[in-house]
């Protein structure tokens, strides 16, 4: 039992510290340049089916109808888009800005417009909040990211030799299936194959917080790569998690007053605070500068370790 209560109350850091041992592991195989490229391109593939997969379990237990829309999501969702206008207007309006300065910025832009995490309902509920009020503000975010990311990472780093309309169709195309397809996946499955539907919602409760867990591991595996092989400076890196760091507290703190107005603290904080970092990673690698990817695994230390804080405290409390 107290094995189990360990692992509880530490399973995040357990994972996370996972994916260092995975890439000091791959390290010491001293693959060919041929092997190793082709674990590069299944990291590359199983990042984008984890959270597909992620997102297609918690939306199975969402029936449309159901979704509410509240004005405290209206709030964190005003936030994040102008986070990434404003950020995306600085990197457009000036681009003689220095590799250093734009690699800080960027970062700040994935930590901000970053999706809530699909893992994030099951940390509300073990919490105390609301997952119904949190998936519906998943479900808002994602279709969000879905919407305007394609037109300002357009924007901001044009395809080359593309043209604007070209290049925009190009990320659409990428991101907006990738976050749209799981909820009518969800949809389908209810009406064509019920009994199945109703084996993932029945079965399924803590599916996506243990796909999270791989996909955490993966995630911080691939950003100890990206720090072992950054041409940047250490300097450049601690800003990075700097910027990733303030971010995260800035989140958690703005999510829970925003939503304390409503009841709902505790939902609004993790709505907000609580990260797909595996999709910003993604992200970055495809279609910003790949060092900020970066920023997505220091984000993910920082709000996995607020999340650490708050189960083991909230684990202890229930049990005193």
């Amino acid at each position: 039992m107290n094995v189990y209560r360990f692992l509880k109350d530490w399973s995040l850091p357990i994972a996370m510290l996972g994916g260092v041992v995975a890439y000091l592991f791959y390290v010491e195989l001293d693959l060919s340049p041929a092997n190793r490229s082709v674990v590069v391109r299944t990291v590359e593939f199983v990042q984008p089916m984890l959270i597909f997969l992620m997102l297609f379990i918690t939306f199975c237990k969402v029936r449309v109808e159901e979704l509410r829309l509240k004005r405290w999501h209206c709030g964190l969702l005003i936030i994040q888009l102008l986070s990434l206008v404003l950020l995306s207007m600085i990197l457009f309006l000036f681009p003689s800005l220095s590799l250093e300065v734009k690699v800080l910025i960027e970062s700040a832009m994935l930590c901000l417009i970053c999706p809530t995490a699909t893992a994030a309902a099951v940390i509300t509920a073990r919490l105390g909040g609301s997952a119904a009020s949190l998936i519906s503000y998943t479900i808002l975010i994602n279709l969000a990211v879905a919407c305007a990311t394609p037109f300002f990472l357009t924007l901001i780093h044009p395809v080359e030799g593309e043209t604007f309309l070209q290049s925009f169709m190009l990320i659409m195309g990428k991101v907006f299936p990738l976050l749209l397809c799981p909820l009518v996946s969800a949809q389908i499955l209810r009406f064509i194959f019920p009994t199945l539907h109703r084996y993932v919602v029945e079965h399924g409760r803590n599916w996506p917080f243990y796909l999270w867990l791989v996909a955490l591991a993966l995630a911080i595996a691939v950003t100890a790569r990206a720090i072992a092989h950054t041409p940047l400076s250490l300097l450049v890196l601690v800003g990075i998690a700097v910027v990733s760091l303030v971010c995260c507290l800035l989140q958690f703190a703005v999510g829970r007053y925003i939503a304390a107005g409503c009841g709902e603290k505790i939902t609004g904080g993790q709505a907000l605070g609580q990260k797909n970092t595996v999709f910003a990673i993604w992200l970055a690698y495809t279609f910003l500068t790949p060092v900020t990817a970066i920023a997505g695994g220091f984000y993910s230390l920082w709000h996995n370790i607020v999340n650490t804080y708050q189960l083991y405290r909230h684990n202890h409390n229930s049990s005193g």
